[in-house]
């Protein structure tokens, strides 16, 4: 009696769990927006091309060809299929406007309203109308792949580290949802464009205050990020910096784990690894895996 009553608690917390996280999934919400559109000139295009793989590293979720790929496979997580950004068969591009990138690159959210899973719009937020136009602009340049993904599956160990606090499942919770533009910053190697930088395309792996450590509800074979604070990489050289960021190599010579997107970091050009290092030295030493 005993086993059958735990059995029973047990599947009404589990019934209670896919109903609640179910009801997440369907949520819906309005977002508001501004005036967006998207140049068409060329020298946008390259632009965004560089703001989309070296800056924001869409690529490395959505495929290399931006067709779309499924980066998540897990039965007791689930499977997360990051969406085909062309204008192929199963791509989203033919049916979004500039208005509709803007709302899910910045805000998280899908045209339907719902928030997109796994989108971390938390720190594309910050991209400036120019950048965010200019990798939309890139986005519809680019040759369109027939590849239709299969469908978003959440499965219990995600759905239970979300209710936990663990799992930051949809980001837009996160975004500020503003409807006011977001000013550019001059592309320098200074300390204000190196905040910048690492805001979007560093802070996701390691922390809000990059201090490293585990990310929240990755699987318990993905390794912990360094510390990029003082307290973490104080003791590198400028050199030292950039032979990790091109080569994933750290200056006692092992390596970075693969998971770090060295195709990405080795694109960066030395006006943006100059302005991330002297902005990384700014920082306040922090603990490892105080994020």
């Amino acid at each position: 009696m005993a086993l059958g009553g735990l059995l029973l608690l047990l599947g009404i917390g589990v019934a209670g769990l896919y109903a609640w996280t179910g009801a997440e999934l369907r949520h819906t919400e309005p977002v508001p927006t501004h005036a967006f559109v998207a140049p068409t000139d060329s020298a946008s295009v390259a632009r965004g091309e560089h703001v989309l793989r070296v800056v924001a590293k869409c690529s490395e979720c959505h495929g290399e060809d931006l067709g779309g790929k499924v980066f998540i496979d897990d039965p007791a997580f689930g499977r997360v299929f990051a969406p085909n950004l062309t204008r192929g068969n199963g791509g989203i591009a033919a049916a979004y406007a500039d208005a509709d990138f803007e709302r899910a690159i910045r805000h998280g959210v899908a045209r339907d309203g719902r928030r997109l899973v796994i989108m971390p719009s938390n720190e594309f937020q910050y991209l400036s109308d120019d950048d965010l136009g200019a990798l939309v602009a890139y986005l519809k340049s680019v040759p369109p792949v027939d590849r239709v993904g299969p469908p978003i599956r959440i499965g219990p160990v995600a759905r239970a580290l979300y209710v936990a606090g663990q799992l930051p499942l949809f980001p837009a919770e996160e975004v500020l949802h503003a409807n006011t533009p977001v000013p550019s910053v001059p592309v320098d190697s200074t300390v204000e464009y190196g905040e910048y930088f690492a805001r979007i395309g560093c802070s996701g792996c390691h922390g809000a205050t990059y201090g490293g450590g585990k990310i929240p509800g990755t699987p318990p074979d993905w390794p912990a990020t360094a510390n990029l604070t003082p307290t973490g990489i104080g003791h590198y050289e400028f050199a030292d910096f950039q032979r990790v960021l091109e080569t994933g190599v750290r200056p006692d010579g092992t390596k970075l784990h693969p998971l770090m997107p060295v195709a990405a970091t080795k694109l960066m050009t030395p006006v943006e690894m100059t302005a991330v290092f002297k902005y990384l030295r700014t920082l306040q030493p922090r603990p490892f895996g105080s994020r």
